[in-house]
C-alpha cells in the first residue's frame, strides 16, 4: 500500500492523543438507552425535534422486530428507505431513491471500508446482529460526513468500544434468532467486564448466522422471464417455472471482536479489533442462448435484468459465490476541554478487506482488495447564549485493486481531506438557525490507467426552525452540495456479470452539484408523534450509468455520463394513541413515502426509483406485553428508464408479539413475528435482480434478546 508510512504515522498520532483532562464529554454522559428523540450521529447529541432534515431512529424492541441478515432489509420499512435487494446476501439501503456513491454507511460514525459502493452484489461489512442502535439521516444536510453523503447517512452503533462502566460484575447482551423463510438461525453475544475500580472496561463479542436458500411467495422468476422462456421451450421453460426457493441464495457469516476502553471523570479512550467473514451465493438466472449479441433480450437496463443473452452460445457461470473477509481496527477518544470548548472527540479506523468471487468448481474468478483508513477530529463548542456548534477535520485514504476475469476497475488510490463546521443559534421567540459548511479536496489516481484527477468541493447549508407550539416545530433547510466523481465512475472499463453490464467510466467527469430545499414538520407529545418532510433536489452534472445499444462480451455497454436531474418527494410518519390500559397503550401507526426522479433534457426517469408506498397498522406498547399488526402496500412502478420493465405493486400483512419479562426498562425481550402472512409474490423495482430474486415469502421469526 503506497501510504503505509503515512498510515503508521496517523495511527501513532491518534494513539498519542492528549491525556483526558478533568470533566466528562457529552457523549460519555449518554446512557445506551438514550431514546429515539435524541440523535447521536454527529459531533454531539442533538434533540431530534430541532433537526432540519428527515431522521429515523431504530432501537430497542423496534430494532429486534426489524432485524434481518442484511442492513438494507433491516431498514426497508423506515420512511424514505428502500433496499437494493440483490438476493439475501447483499442488500444496501436506498434513501430517497439515491444509493451507491451518494449514501454513506457508517459504523459508529466512521466508514465501513468495504466495496459495497462498487456494485450491488457486494455486501456491506456490517453485521446487523451486533447493532445497538441505527440512525438514518435523509437528505443532503449531512455536511459532517463528506461529499459521498450527499443523499444521506446510515449510522450503526455498537458497543465494541464501551461507552460506560457497567454496574454489574459482568454485563451480558445476547441475541438469538430463528426464521422459517430461509431456515435462518443465528446469534450474537457481547460481554463487558469492568476491571476493578480503574475505569477500564474490557469487551468481547462474537456472532454467527447461517441461512439456506430463501423461500419466496409464488414463482421465483417474473412473468416477463417466464414468457421469454416459454418461447424457447424445453429445459429453459421448465427451469423458469420453479416456485419456492431461490437457487444459490444461502449465506453464512461470523464475526469476532474485542475492545478495551478507559472511562473516567477526565474523559474516555478506547480501542477495538474485529474480524468479519461471510460467504453468500449470487442467485442464479435463466440462460437464453442468443444467436448474436444484438439479439440479446431481457430487461438489461438496471432493474430486473432477467434472461441473460451471452452471444455465441457461451454458457454463463452458475452458482457464483462471494467469500468476503475484513480485519478492522478502531479508536475512539473524548478529551474534555475548558473555556469556550466542551470537548475534542477523536475517531479513527483502519481496515484490510478482500473478497473472492468463486465459481461452482471452487475456482476464484475475480478478487477485490481494499485497504482504507478514516480519521476525524471534532472540536465541540460549549453552549453559550443560545450558540452551539462544532468544527472538525476528516481524512479518508483508500487503496483499491482487483485481479481476475472481472477486474473491470484498475488499481487506484483515493485521498479525501475535509474541513467542516456546523453552528446553531437560538434567535428567540422560538426561532433557531443553523448554518454549516464543508470544504473537501479529493484526489483519485491510477497508474495503470494513467489517470490522475483532483477535485475541490465546496458545500454549505442554512436552515431555520420555528416552534409552533409546545412539542411542535417546522423547519426549512436550504443546501448546496458538491461531490467529486469516484474512482468507479472515472475508471471502470470491463465486463460486470453481476449486473449484466459492460461498464465504461469517463475520466473527464466533472463535479456533481446539487441544490436542495427541504421542509420538515415535527410534533411530539403525550400520545402522539408526527414527522413529515417535503423535499426537492436539483442536480447539475448528475452522474449515472447510461445503457447504450452496443454490446461487448455479450453484455450491454453502459457508459457513465452526466446530465441535469431533479428529485422530489415526501415522507409522512406518525403515531397516535387511541386507548390506554395500565402501562400499555394502543396506537395507530402510519407511513407514506414517495420520490420521483427525472433526468432533464428529455432523457426520461432516473433508473431504479422506488414507487409510492403506504404502511398502516396498530401497535400495543409500553407494558410487558406488546404487539403490532401492519399492512404495507407498494404501488406499481410504471415510470421506467430505458430498457427497464414495469414492476407490479404488492401488499403484505405483517404481525408481531413481544414479551418483556422484566418490564420496558430492560432490553430483555422475546419477539415472535410473522411477515408476509399471505405469502404474496413481491419484487422491488430498485433491485437489479427483481426478475429472479423476489422478496421473502411467509416468514415466521423468533427473536430473543437478553440484557443483564
Amino acid at each position: 500500500m503506497p501510504h503505509r508510512p503515512f498510515l503508521l504515522a496517523t495511527c501513532a498520532a491518534a494513539l498519542a492523543a492528549p491525556a483526558p483532562a478533568a470533566g466528562e464529554t457529552a457523549d460519555d454522559q449518554l446512557h445506551s438507552l438514550i431514546g429515539p428523540e435524541i440523535v447521536v450521529t454527529g459531533a454531539y447529541a442533538r434533540d431530534r425535534l430541532e433537526l432540519k432534515t428527515g431522521v429515523s431512529v431504530l432501537e430497542g424492541a423496534a430494532l429486534v422486530r426489524e432485524l434481518r441478515p442484511t442492513l438494507g432489509e433491516s431498514l426497508a420499512r423506515q420512511p424514505g428507505v428502500s433496499a437494493t435487494s440483490f438476493g439475501p446476501g447483499a442488500s444496501r439501503p436506498i434513501l430517497r431513491g439515491q444509493q451507491g456513491e451518494r449514501i454513506r454507511v457508517l459504523t459508529d460514525g466512521i466508514g465501513t471500508f468495504d466495496v459495497a459502493n462498487t456494485s450491488v452484489d457486494h455486501a456491506v461489512t456490517l453485521n446487523p446482529l451486533m447493532a445497538d442502535r441505527v440512525e438514518v439521516i435523509r437528505g443532503p444536510g449531512t455536511l459532517l460526513f463528506g461529499s459521498s453523503a450527499i443523499g444521506g447517512v446510515v449510522n450503526v452503533r455498537d458497543r465494541r468500544i464501551p461507552r460506560e462502566v457497567p454496574d454489574e460484575i459482568v454485563h451480558l447482551d445476547a441475541f438469538a434468532t430463528l426464521a422459517s423463510a430461509a431456515k435462518e438461525r443465528g446469534g450474537s453475544a457481547a460481554l463487558d467486564l469492568p476491571v476493578g475500580r480503574t475505569g477500564l472496561v474490557a469487551h468481547v463479542d462474537g456472532s454467527w448466522l447461517k441461512t439456506g436458500d430463501l423461500r419466496t411467495g409464488g414463482f421465483v422468476f417474473s412473468p416477463e422471464l417466464r414468457a421469454e422462456a416459454a418461447a424457447i421451450g424445453g429445459e429453459v421453460e421448465e427451469q423458469s417455472l420453479i416456485r419456492g426457493r431461490i437457487p444459490n441464495s444461502d449465506t453464512e457469516s461470523w464475526e469476532v471482536g474485542g475492545g478495551l476502553a478507559w472511562i473516567g471523570s477526565g474523559g474516555s479512550m478506547g480501542l477495538s479489533l474485529s474480524h468479519f467473514r461471510t460467504t453468500y451465493g449470487i442467485p442464479n438466472t435463466l440462460f437464453l442462448e442468443a444467436g448474436d449479441e444484438g439479439d440479446a433480450d431481457g430487461d438489461i437496463g438496471g432493474t430486473g435484468l432477467g434472461i441473460r443473452g451471452m452471444g455465441g452460445g457461451e454458457e454463463p457461470e452458475q452458482d457464483i459465490r462471494i467469500r468476503m473477509r475484513q480485519t478492522r481496527v478502531d479508536l475512539r477518544a473524548g478529551v474534555p476541554l475548558a473555556g469556550g470548548f466542551e470537548a475534542l472527540n477523536l475517531r479513527f479506523g483502519f481496515a484490510d478487506y478482500r473478497h473472492d468471487e468463486i465459481d461452482d468448481m471452487g475456482a476464484i474468478g475475480t478478487s477485490f482488495f481494499n485497504k482504507a483508513l478514516e480519521a476525524r477530529a471534532d472540536l465541540v463548542q460549549r453552549a453559550r447564549g443560545g450558540w452551539r456548534g462544532a468544527s472538525g477535520v476528516q481524512l479518508l485514504v483508500r487503496d483499491f485493486d482487483t485481479l481476475g476475469a472481472e477486474a473491470y476497475i484498475p488499481r487506484n488510490a483515493t485521498e479525501q481531506l475535509g474541513l467542516f463546521t456546523l453552528q446553531e443559534f437560538e434567535l428567540g421567540a422560538g426561532l433557531r438557525a443553523e448554518i454549516g459548511g464543508r470544504f473537501e479536496h479529493v484526489s483519485v489516481r491510477s497508474v495503470v490507467a494513467d489517470v490522475r484527477r483532483s477535485f475541490d468541493a465546496l458545500s454549505g447549508a442554512a436552515g431555520l426552525s420555528l416552534r409552533l407550539a409546545e412539542g411542535w416545530r417546522v423547519a426549512l433547510n436550504l443546501s448546496h452540495a458538491e461531490r467529486a466523481a469516484s474512482a468507479e465512475e472515472l475508471l471502470s472499463d470491463g465486463p460486470h456479470l453481476a449486473t449484466r453490464a459492460f461498464e465504461i467510466g469517463n475520466p473527464e467527469l466533472r463535479k456533481e452539484r446539487s441544490t436542495g430545499l427541504e421542509a420538515v414538520l415535527r410534533g411530539r407529545g403525550e400520545g402522539h408523534a408526527v414527522e413529515a418532510s417535503l423535499f426537492v433536489t436539483r442536480f447539475s452534472n448528475f452522474i449515472y450509468l447510461d445503457p447504450t445499444d452496443s454490446f461487448e462480451d455479450g453484455l450491454r455497454v453502459f457508459e457513465y455520463r452526466q446530465a441535469g436531474a431533479t428529485f422530489w418527494g415526501f415522507e409522512i410518519d406518525g403515531r397516535v394513541d387511541v386507548a390506554r390500559l395500565g402501562e400499555s397503550r394502543l396506537a395507530l401507526v402510519g407511513l407514506v413515502d414517495f420520490v420521483r426522479a427525472d433526468l432533464r433534457g428529455g432523457l426520461g426517469p432516473v433508473p431504479r426509483i422506488p414507487p409510492l408506498r403506504l404502511l398502516g397498522g396498530a401497535e400495543v406498547a409500553g407494558g410487558p406485553l406488546g404487539g403490532r399488526i401492519e399492512v404495507e402496500h407498494v404501488t406499481r412502478q410504471d415510470r421506467t428508464a430505458r430498457f427497464e420493465t414495469e414492476t407490479p405493486g404488492w401488499t403484505m400483512v405483517n404481525a408481531s408479539l413481544a414479551w418483556r419479562p422484566f418490564g420496558p426498562g430492560n432490553l430483555t425481550a422475546v419477539t415472535l413475528s410473522a411477515n408476509n402472512i399471505f405469502d404474496v409474490e413481491a419484487r422491488r423495482h430498485a433491485s437489479f435482480l427483481k426478475g429472479e430474486a423476489p422478496l421473502a415469502g411467509r416468514d415466521v421469526r423468533l427473536a430473543v434478546r437478553l440484557s443483564f
